[in-house]
């Protein structure tokens, strides 16, 4: 801060003379002095200047005069006696008085360079002061950056620093950390307004006491998140140099944490691959070396989508599998990816027909159902469940496989899609058709936790994917649904067989004579060109029906489509 009138006036003894007796007003900020003898200097100030002049061309009336310096908002007005004049003017004095404006009389054997000199010593030791001050707190906030707390040591000591309150913030605006007294609501609600992804360099807010600076973090074009400083006061601008580097230390803490995170993945990624590969000891002693541990078998898979991958990170021992190491029975592996958790939480990798982008995870059975419901409400995501494996090779890709298909089930049910489930039609809970547990079930499936075992339960169906039992079914269906625009071959084959074979049975449900049953059933048998007494023969068909009734209606060849059939009938 420049020094003030007050201090000039002590170092070069200076005799105020008038407009000085007002509270503060020698407080005033000298900015730079002006030596000036014309009638009217203030086209050539700036404010803030202690002008100095002998009154070569003072006579008359000086009101004008002095209205014009206070105007321009000098912070004073020095006149050297003893050259035009050997005391300051009368009239001079009387129109400083009345307008308030300092004025000093400069002794004669004070030259005004002199007086020039020193407001330049001050300032330049007032800079020097600044910097200092600005280097000790960038020290400061190294040091926080180097605690285990990191980024949030960072903003507790620029809280600190600003003599106000700091925030740490995402890139959706949410708090991550604030300190005391933080006003973060008009910051979340500022961002939220630009969007974000508009953001611009940096935002200032202000309101009645209160200043407020935002800052977006991360390198990249898009801010991978924000921080907030507010103070009762005008930043300035050491305190922006303080901020700029907190901004620079944070930035740099997160970049840090992301190659990190990146790193200890990759390294996971490689102990996974090797428990699929039946090396489980050079596993054990790989990550054992960097602090970690396996879970203990027996072992249970998780399966969950990318949009759930931080809440099963916090859960979870994660890597990533390539696709050359996915699940066994699938034919292909995703890539997932989680962080790293406590003893005994389990290990991550993407695989199975549930794609690239998804995530699963080997826990502790003692916890899988806990970690499980955890993450599904906290990341209001569904989870496929698999059965406990004992953690050998074999089982553990087929506790993946088991997982990524419980997900794909989750997903599928309810119409929702890939990202979620809603409840199905009386299956909201465990003992529902598709013995999905659906906890708080949301639009996209919020909560849902599907178990292998409950989709086991239900019959081959729940084992398949639904777009390849669609296809199965419309493929062997075909030449019944291209056979006219009748629908009572494929009536009547549902009827024949959920009676079991039974002629007497299978008509009467349908009202039909046992003779036109036999009639239709011979025309179903020698257009599928199949044995309706074989047993494999029954399944596959009893397979494609109950498909067909699941799912959409399958389109025929001919562009016709697979009736559903009632479901009032019991079997």
């Amino acid at each position: 801060m420049p020094p003030s009138l007050q201090t000039v006036v002590r170092r070069m003894n200076l005799r105020p003379v008038a407009g000085t007796m007002r509270p503060g007003v020698l407080d005033a900020a000298v900015r730079w002095v002006a030596v000036s003898e014309l009638a009217d200097p203030t086209p050539y100030l700036e404010g803030g200047e202690l002008l100095l002049t002998t009154g070569m061309r003072m006579e008359g009336d000086l009101t004008g005069y002095v209205a014009r310096l206070v105007r321009r908002g000098v912070a004073g007005l020095g006149f050297g006696v003893g050259v035009s004049h050997e005391e300051v003017p009368s009239a001079l004095v009387e129109a400083a008085e009345s307008a308030g404006l300092p004025l000093l009389e400069v002794p004669r054997e004070t030259p005004f360079i002199a007086v020039g000199k020193a407001v330049s010593e001050l300032l330049a030791a007032e800079q020097y002061e600044e910097i200092s001050r600005a280097f000790a707190a960038q020290g400061r906030l190294t040091r926080a950056a180097l605690r285990p707390e990191g980024m949030h040591a960072v903003i507790d000591r620029l809280a600190r620093e600003v003599g106000g309150w700091a925030a740490l913030l995402d890139e959706s605006g949410e708090v991550r950390h604030a300190t005391r007294g933080a006003g973060t609501d008009a910051v979340t609600a500022e961002l939220t307004r630009l969007r974000v992804d508009r953001m611009p360099s940096s935002l200032a807010l202000s309101g009645p006491g209160e200043h407020v600076v935002v800052q977006p973090l991360g390198g990249g074009t898009r801010p991978r998140g924000f921080f907030a400083v507010g103070a009762p006061h005008a930043f300035t601008p050491v305190t922006h140099t303080v901020i700029n580097a907190a901004g620079s230390l944070l930035t740099l803490a997160m970049e840090q944490g992301r190659a990190q995170l990146a790193a200890e993945r990759r390294v996971r990624t490689a102990v996974l691959e090797l428990l699929l590969a039946g090396e489980g000891e050079r596993a054990r002693a790989v990550l054992g070396a960097l602090g970690g541990r396996l879970p203990e078998a027996p072992l249970v898979a998780l399966a969950v989508g990318a949009e759930a991958l931080e809440a099963l990170e916090a859960r979870a021992f994660a890597a990533q599998l390539s696709a050359s190491s996915g699940s066994a029975g699938s034919g292909s592996a995703g890539s997932g990816s989680a962080g790293s958790g406590g003893a005994g939480s389990g290990s991550a990798a993407g695989a199975g027909p549930t794609g690239a982008r998804d995530v699963v995870a080997l826990v502790a059975g003692s916890v899988a159902e806990s970690v499980a419901e955890e993450v599904a409400l906290g990341a209001e995501a569904p989870v496929g469940v698999s059965q406990p494996c004992d953690g050998a090779a074999a089982g553990l890709r087929n506790a993946l496989d088991q997982a990524a298909r419980a997900l794909e089930a989750a997903r599928s049910r309810g119409g929702a899609g890939r990202g979620g489930a809603g409840r199905d039609e009386g299956g909201a809970g465990r003992g529902g058709r598709d013995g999905v547990r659906a906890e708080e079930a949301g639009p996209r499936g919020a909560g849902r936790v599907v178990r292998f075992a409950e989709l086991a339960g239900q019959g081959l169906l729940g084992l398949l994917e639904p777009a390849a039992a669609q296809a199965f079914s419309a493929a062997v269906l075909a030449p019944l649904t291209a056979y006219g625009s009748r629908a009572d071959l494929v009536e009547s084959l549902r009827a024949y067989l959920e009676s079991n074979g039974h002629w007497d049975a299978a008509a009467q449900r349908l009202g039909v004579h046992r003779h036109t049953l036999r009639y239709r059933m011979r025309r179903v048998a020698d257009l599928l060109g199949r044995d309706l007494d074989d047993p494999g023969t029954r399944a596959e068909l009893w397979l494609a029906l109950e498909a067909a009734r699941a799912g959409a209606v399958p389109a025929s060849p001919r562009g016709g489509a697979i009736p559903a059939s009632p479901r009032g009938s019991s079997r």
